[in-house]
């Protein structure tokens, strides 16, 4: 508590010494940091609250954080075998292990910067010494370039079209944006009369899943289709050897295929199997690939190592990597028998909201991994060691990359930022 008796005991604790020149109080219990003094704007003397940062207490024990989790960081830097039904720790695995040259430039660091919420407000008073971020990134040749301000509501879907100068963005506010990529600006919004659930491009068509409903545009020939069938919100959208698929809310997916005599898309089948919503889809080695709100993922099998929601899938060399709001990205491969199993999984602090796959200027491949804390971290791949983040006001629920070092962002408060990264430093030592 504050007060112990006296009114102005609290008073006396901060300045060490009262009008009869005790000796300071060694009961720092009381004690509290005055909030308007760690922004730089406390007028009150004498202030009742301390003007300085408290020291941390002493470890329990005598223990250290690092003794305490050594175990636990051991076998995070490890990859594991998938040959058997549990996994092994193996040396011959690359997943989670970092690569590098002497100096001790391969230890893997788990970051906590994320950015001062004075500074977001715009008046933090530590300027410079403030220990929390003043900026959108952590890490080296991460930049901000710009941000795309109108949507309303959460960016659910981000597309770039190949060849295209504009980048689309469809929101829960029921519109798709569309915005010129040398000035930045919306030159055209599109009313939907339904929250998007999600988008993609592909060729010259952008596809937007919406409720009941997913719209197709020919960016060439301006064209403009509705197909029909799904029942509920259209969470994923993906296509693979000529074919549309759309995951939907009462867990089936539906497929279309565009008849170029009749000039639209004919549907081909409805694939059901999963008990809740489908919420991602990915195509890679001729095999569809879904994640579900049931915690499943099916293909030619159903795999049940999640225990929360898929949130999204990817397909990488011969890999699939999934994430769920279980707080892990899960590495699968194939084994001999053709069954996918796990054989390595990544422990995050938070869900795990959408992933994206790029490449760096020097070809290097980089996973993006969306994030509840409002960040998304980069990741090297296959060794996992962080990168860098980026960070936004709120969840980041959309992610789509661009051509060179680009890539988009889209955040719950409706912002779009395009973000550049540079190749990864090289240590000249």
């Amino acid at each position: 508590m504050d007060v112990d008796g006296g009114g102005n005991k609290r008073v006396f604790h901060r300045l060490s010494s009262g009008g009869g020149g005790g000796p300071p109080s060694t009961d720092t219990r009381s004690q509290k940091v005055c909030y308007h003094w760690r922004a730089g704007k406390c007028d009150r003397f004498p202030c009742p609250y301390l003007h300085r940062e408290l020291h941390p207490p002493p470890p329990p024990n005598g223990t250290t954080a690092s003794s305490s989790s050594s175990s636990s960081t051991k076998r995070h830097h490890h990859g594991f075998s998938g040959d058997d039904p549990v996994p092994r720790r193996s040396n011959n695995s690359t997943w989670g292990r970092v690569h590098g040259g002497a100096g001790g430039n391969n230890k893997f660091v788990r970051k906590t910067e994320k950015p001062c919420h004075f500074w977001l407000q715009g008046n933090c008073g530590y300027g410079d010494k403030c220990k929390y971020l003043h900026g959108w990134t952590s890490g080296e040749g991460l930049s901000l370039l710009t941000q795309l301000d109108g949507h309303q509501k959460v960016v659910s879907g981000i597309a770039l079209p190949s060849g295209s100068d504009k980048l689309y963005t469809g929101s829960k506010d029921e519109t798709v944006r569309v915005w010129d990529c040398q000035s930045g600006q919306c030159t055209a919004m599109i009313n939907l009369g339904g929250e998007v659930g999600c988008m993609i491009s592909e060729g010259p068509w952008i596809f937007v899943g919406i409720t009941n409903m997913v719209k197709a545009w020919n960016i060439q020939t301006n064209m403009e289709l509705s197909l029909s069938g799904p029942v509920g919100q259209v969470y994923a959208l993906v296509v693979g050897n000529d074919f549309l698929f759309a995951g939907t809310q009462d867990g089936s997916i539906l497929t279309w295929q565009f008849n170029a005599a009749t000039n639209c898309f004919e549907p081909v089948t409805s694939l059901t199997g999963h008990s809740l919503a489908v919420v991602s889809l990915v195509v890679g080695a001729n095999r569809l690939y879904s994640g579900s709100m049931d915690y499943s993922i099916k293909c030619l099998q159903t795999l049940t190592d999640h225990s929360a929601v898929v949130m999204s899938v990817l397909c990488w060399d011969q890999f699939l990597l999934s994430c769920s709001l279980d707080k892990t990205i899960k590495v699968w491969v194939a084994t001999q028998t053709g069954n996918l199993e796990v054989t390595y999984t990544h422990n995050e602090d938070h869900g795990v909201l959408a992933l994206c796959g790029m490449h760096d200027l020097e070809g290097k491949p980089i996973l993006l991994c969306a994030c509840n804390d409002n960040s998304v971290r980069l990741y090297d791949l296959p060794s996992f060691a962080e990168r860098g983040k980026v960070f936004s006001k709120q969840e980041v629920r959309a992610i789509q990359m661009g051509p060179g070092s680009l890539f988009f962002t889209g955040d719950g408060t409706g912002q779009v930022r395009v973000w550049s990264m540079l190749a990864e430093p090289t240590s000249t030592a």
